[in-house]
Formats: structure tokens, sequence, C-alpha cells
């Protein structure tokens, strides 16, 4: 018999709510001199919206066809899972070649060579055949594309690690865990074309998406009577104040002289590609400190304000993707306005501006009867209160 316990069947609007909080911060720091994107997590702690995105990936793809499989077996749910994969990879080539092809054009119009370095492009323009097959095989990936393909690869590779979580959650988590501690020993990771290694180690990132799977799964019911105790919640306050403090010290110098450098060494530079484990801890702080203020059920949830935000997270993917688009089109208008600064807000602005529109446009496409697939619908209509099991019900 399966050991999963999945939460009830309902909607939880915080999913949609961070995931598109994911994706505008995502668009934000991708930019580079974009002013508005000190207004991102990155800014004020260890982990960021990559963290997250990957976390509620592992939490619906478990939660989606974690249930499919107990209901309708081991192939169904496989072969859902390969069909969602196969989706996720299309868009990925597709967004590959838009934003190869943006970013040649821009270079070519106002000669600027250096685009297509800087976004490692130039490979690519110099070897376009051989390149397209390492992007085939997800080896290529221009700068700022690095996400989709970890999302597409573990993905993939799911299946047998859900056969495996919804009969034995807590030991497929360890062995999740061991499986990061020993890539990282080791320095495991994929190699990248051409030259180098994955961005994000899908070795090391693995763990968080399955820790958002053996939440959304029920494992996590037995940290309950911890975590929703007053001093874990306290901890965790105090240790979101210590990354804060850090991580201003790191990025503004004259703060930096302040703090002893033992202190400041073991998180500068950041170890983002092997999701250093601080990253982790100031996730799971920072999701027991948000859960406990913004509760399943909130009022807040119905603000009209976090409506376009919520829209973005229902479309995640038709958002991400034009996201990425974007981030280049601005960075390319505020270098031909010498960063001026009002020139960052508005095409900042501007491109959140669009990527809402896009959301809400397949929105009202779904509305008007357009046919959705099946998984699709289905990753988005099972978003639970199962973070309950985590971060306690309150």
């Amino acid at each position: 018999m399966p050991a999963a316990d999945l939460p009830f069947a309902g909607r939880d609007v915080r999913l949609d709510l961070f995931r598109g909080l994911a994706n505008w911060a995502i668009f934000l720091d991708h930019i580079p001199h974009e002013v508005l994107s000190w207004i991102t997590s990155k800014n004020y702690g260890f982990s960021d919206a990559a963290d997250l995105f990957v976390f509620i990936s592992g939490y619906t793809a478990a939660l989606v066809f974690g249930r499919v499989m107990i209901e309708r077996g081991c192939v169904a749910a496989a072969s859902r899972l390969a069909r969602r994969a196969f989706k996720l990879y299309a868009a990925h080539i597709i967004v590959v070649v838009i934003y190869i092809a943006v970013i040649a054009c821009v270079s070519r119009e106002f000669h600027d060579p250096d685009d297509l370095n800087q976004f490692n492009v130039a490979v690519f323009m110099n070897t376009p055949f051989r390149e397209f097959i390492q992007a085939l095989a997800l080896r290529y990936k221009p700068v700022n594309l690095d996400v989709l393909p970890l999302y597409i690869l573990l993905l993939g590779a799911f299946a047998p690690v859900l056969w495996l979580m919804v009969r034995k959650p807590n030991w497929t988590l360890a062995g999740s865990l061991v499986l990061y501690f020993v890539s990282r020993h080791f320095g495991w990771n994929l190699p990248a074309s051409p030259s180098g290694f994955w961005y994000f180690n899908p070795f090391a990132w693995q763990l968080l998406f399955f820790l958002g799977a053996w939440t959304s799964l029920g494992g996590a019911r037995v940290l309950q009577p911890i975590v929703r105790t007053r001093t874990a919640f306290w901890l965790a306050i105090a240790y979101l104040v210590f990354a804060f403090i850090v991580t201003t010290a790191i990025r503004v110098p004259n703060l930096g002289g302040l703090l002893p450098h033992w202190i400041l060494q073991p998180f500068d530079p950041d170890d983002k590609t092997n999701l250093a484990p601080y990253r982790i801890v100031h996730f799971i702080a920072l999701a027991m400190v948000v859960t406990r203020f913004l509760r399943l059920g909130s009022p807040i949830l119905q603000w009209r304000a976090l409506a376009p935000l919520i829209r973005c997270g229902q479309h995640s993917l038709q958002v991400f993707c034009t996201g990425i688009v974007l981030s280049f089109c601005a960075h390319a208008v505020i270098e031909l306005s010498l960063n001026s600064l009002w020139v960052q807000i508005v095409v900042g602005a501007i491109g959140i501006s669009l990527m809402t529109a896009v959301a809400y446009y397949f929105d009202v496409v779904e509305t008007a009867g357009s046919r959705a697939p099946f998984v699709c619908s289905n990753w988005r209509t099972r978003m639970t209160g199962g973070l309950e099991l985590f971060f306690g019900r309150r």
C-alpha cells in the first residue's frame, strides 16, 4: 500500500502566487543594471527565485502525478510525466531559437558584438549546426536559459523516484540527501557545451525538487511537532536576520568591513551552482515564516493587487518563456540609454506588464473554451493545502 499522504483535493492559491512572484523576480534578476532587481529576494538573503521555482516544481509534480500513480498506476503516471517533460522540452528549444535570433539581430543592428559573448551566443553563431545539436541534448544553453533544462531533466527522471516516494517518502528523501552530499564532495556535474558544466548542478538541485515532492506527499508530517513550535519560528527569524546582514555586507563593501572576514568568507562567493546548504536552510526558514503569516485561505489572497501575480503563476510556463526573451530586450534598451535610471524603471515595469498580459491572454483563451492538455489542466487545478504538512496549519 502507498505510504504517501496526499492532502485533500482543492486549490492552494499561495502556490500560484509564489510561482508568479518567482517569474517576476527571475525576469528582473536576468537584466543587468536593472534597479528594480533590488526588490527581489536575492539581495536580502541566501536563496532566491530559482530555489522557490525548483521547490514548487517538485511539489506540484509529486502532487499531480503522485495522485495519478496511486489511483491509476505507475504506467499512467510515467506516461503523463513524459508528456509533460516533452512539452517543457519543446518550449525550451523554441525559446532557445527565438532568444538567439533576438540577440543576434540586436547585436548586428547596433554593431555590438559584446552581447554575443556576454550571453554565450557567439559560439552558436560560429558553429550553429554543432551547437544546435548540443542544445537538443540540453548541453548548450545561452546565458539565463539554465532553469528550464534543470526542470526538464528532473521531471524526465521523476517516474521511478515518484514510484518509490509514494511508498517510502522518508527513505526516498534520505537517498536524495545522500546524493546531494556525495555529488558536492566528489564534484559531480553534467558537462556543458562548448566547455564547463551546468550552471544548476542537477545532482545538487535535485534535493530541493525532491524536498518539494516529499512535502506534497505528506512526508513532512514527521516534522510538524518541530516546525510549528515557537522556538523553531524564532530560530527561523534569527537565521533570516543573519542572512540579511551577511548578504548586505557582501554587496555593500563599506558595510563588509564591519564584520570579521571569517564570517563572510563561507558565503562569498555564493555557491549557487552546487546549491550550498545555507541556501536550503534559508529557503526553509523563509517558507516557515511566510506560511505562518500567509495562511491557507487568507483574505490577503483575495486582494485585487495580487491577482496579476496569481495569474502569472497559473500560466507559469508561458510567462517564464516570455520573461526570458523580454529580459534581453530590456537589457538592450538599458544599454542604449547608458544605464539611465528612468529607463531601467520603465523597461522593468513594461516587461512585467507584458508578462502579465500574456498570463491574462491565456486565461481568457482557456475560459473561452480552448482545449487544454489534460496534464497541464491538472497541473494547475490540484494545488492543495499540503504545504501545511511541512509548515503547519494555523
